[in-house]
């Protein structure tokens, strides 16, 4: 039955979205069925950006290192880049325009201006190689790529790209290290594009089963209808802290320690941040002593990373060093918490809540939540499905509708969820199933309460510390060399990332290879994320299946107990 949090949540999300409410909801027509929109929400990213920079003008939006700075500076930076795109770089609506860089004020501002300028944001993976940066902004058709000095000096090494490329130095202050873009804006004023909810706004990039790297475009309303889906739960539990006498006070405060190029920041932490007149306090690097420091220093009021940040705050040995009370929330997606840790974090925190989410890069991060004392009392569950916008189903293999209890795919169909895969119209419509609910490819169900149980995964992905890895994409990469015969790649169970890749190879006849070698070729065409923690050599062909498929199943059972390690990567 449901809990007292459940039913004070469900209560406040009918008083917000009532129709006299603040986010009223309506219903919009979607590819041929009427889906919950929230009426109240901006048409536009463009508009979102002026409407709160200009209410919380004078309040402090960003800290990065020594450098402070407001909703209105940030704001004017942003349309500085947006008229020099359309007035020197002669960006028209739908380019596609990449950003490469690590998290910075700068990436920031170029992101707003890219979508006030009606381009696409296309949000790189930082962490590629050359080869996976060319790739990915060949794949989309970038135009024209702002990366930081890292990222220009792997874009000058690789081949076939053919897209203007500007470096942007991102270490000096937010004016000066957008002198190179907003210097082209010229003499005269660009007018901005008037930009409409089905117009496209972004791309991010997922890893699917088959190792393609897809690029998943979503339009203006998608993206903002996730914002505001996100902005109701908050609203709610801020009414039942308020009903309950222990209302927040100050500032809102959150660290920027999540990747900008994942739908995590990009959603929930940055963009809801405009909205809620959060302060963000950037990370450009994890460091969980430095997350501490800056918790205290700053006043961080929310934490949100993958499980394994909040994990080594919580086993940290200065922890007890810093202050951490102001944090009302240690909230974690992309990869499940261990049952032992979501208790520790109730007991040794300081008084912070444990939490988790669950969504994905094509549900433009909305899908399920697990609060405070439910996720306590239910801490292998994922939560309920998010209100008002989205709807939750277990579907069989043909699409259909489950019995409560039973396992099968779990799928979300919200106004939230991304349009298609760029130039991949299969991948888009194997995604969805008749009825408009996106297929996760996880397994999983629903219990008497409506809370989601993920049990295992339909496609070939490890998730290691909350990135997607795909196996099939690290076997390529593996089978790229000439003394490989076969091979294999699974996830192992790992204590701090969760999962981390394994691979057993089997050479050809007179061929061997060190492990070291091996990672190292490796290296030059995968992340480092991606390279396998473990690798076995068989001396003998890999065993297969009566359908001649390599038997994956029983080699990840066999290796996973395997407690000796032939030498790593990571």
């Amino acid at each position: 039955m449901p809990t007292e949090l459940d039913r004070r949540m469900d209560a406040g999300i009918a008083r917000l979205t009532a129709p006299d409410g603040p986010l009223a909801v309506t219903m919009v027509e979607r590819d041929g069925r009427m889906l919950p929109m929230i009426a109240t929400a901006p048409p536009a990213l463009s508009h979102y950006f002026a409407h709160f920079c200009a209410e919380h003008a004078e309040a402090t939006f960003l800290v990065a290192g020594d450098e402070r700075l407001t909703f209105a500076a940030v704001y004017d930076q942003a349309k500085a880049v947006a008229a020099a795109l359309i007035a020197g770089f002669g960006v028209a609506k739908g380019d596609r325009i990449g950003i490469a860089m690590r998290n910075s004020p700068s990436w920031i501002a170029l992101y707003m201006g890219v979508t006030m300028a009606g381009g696409v944001a296309t949000l790189l993976n930082g962490w590629w190689t050359p080869e996976e940066l060319a790739d990915a902004i060949g794949d989309v058709e970038c135009g024209l790529v702002f990366a930081d000095g890292p990222r220009a000096e792997r874009l000058a090494q690789a081949a076939g790209v053919a897209c203007r490329v500007v470096a942007i130095d991102d270490r000096p202050a937010l004016a000066e290290a957008l002198a190179p873009v907003t210097s082209q804006r010229g003499s005269g004023a660009a007018a901005l594009p008037l930009l409409g909810g089905e117009d496209d706004a972004t791309i991010l990039f997922t890893s699917g089963s088959t190792g393609q790297c897809k690029g998943a475009l979503s339009d203006h309303r998608g993206v903002l209808q996730g914002v505001f889906n996100y902005l109701a739960q908050a609203l709610v539990m801020l009414g039942i802290a308020t009903e309950n006498g222990t209302p927040p006070e100050g500032q809102p405060a959150t660290l920027l320690n999540v990747p900008l190029f994942h739908v995590t920041a990009e959603i929930p932490v940055m963009l809801q941040s405009f909205a809620m007149g959060r302060k963000l306090v950037l990370m450009p690097k994890w460091d969980a002593e430095e997350a501490m420091r800056l918790i205290e220093a700053e006043q961080v009021s929310y934490f949100v990373g993958v499980p394994l940040m909040s994990y080594e705050i919580l086993t940290h040995p200065n922890r007890h060093k810093y202050d951490l009370s102001r944090v009302t929330d240690f909230a974690a997606g992309g990869a499940p918490r261990p049952v032992e840790h979501v208790r520790r974090i109730k007991e040794e925190m300081g008084g912070g809540a444990p939490l988790i989410g669950y969504g994905l890069t094509e549900t433009n991060a909305v899908g399920c939540g697990n609060w405070r004392e439910n996720y306590l009392a239910k801490p292998e569950s994922t939560g309920r499905a998010s209100r008002p916008l989205v709807e939750l189903a277990i579907v069989d293999g043909a699409g259909k509708a489950m019995a409560q209890g039973a396992r099968g795919e779990v799928a979300i169909r919200s106004i939230c969820n991304f349009k298609r895969y760029w130039n991949r119209p299969d991948a888009t419509e194997a995604a969805f199933t008749a009825d408009g609910f996106f297929l996760t490819g996880d397994i999983g169900y629903l219990d008497e309460d409506g809370y989601l149980f993920i049990v295992d995964r339909k496609k070939d992905i490890i998730i290691r510390g909350g990135e997607n890895i795909s196996c099939q994409e690290v076997e390529a990469a593996i089978y790229r060399h000439p003394a490989v015969a076969e091979c294999c790649v699974f996830g192992l169970p790992d204590p701090r990332y969760g999962e981390v890749p394994g691979a057993v190879v089997h050479y050809r006849a007179g061929e061997t290879l060190a492990t070291e070698q091996l990672c190292a070729f490796l290296g030059e065409h995968i992340a480092a994320f991606k390279l396998p923690a473990r690798v076995w050599v068989s001396a003998e062909p890999l065993p297969r299946l009566g359908t001649e498929k390599i038997d994956k199943v029983s080699l990840r059972a066999r290796y996973r107990e395997m407690a000796v390690s032939d030498g790593g990567c990571g």
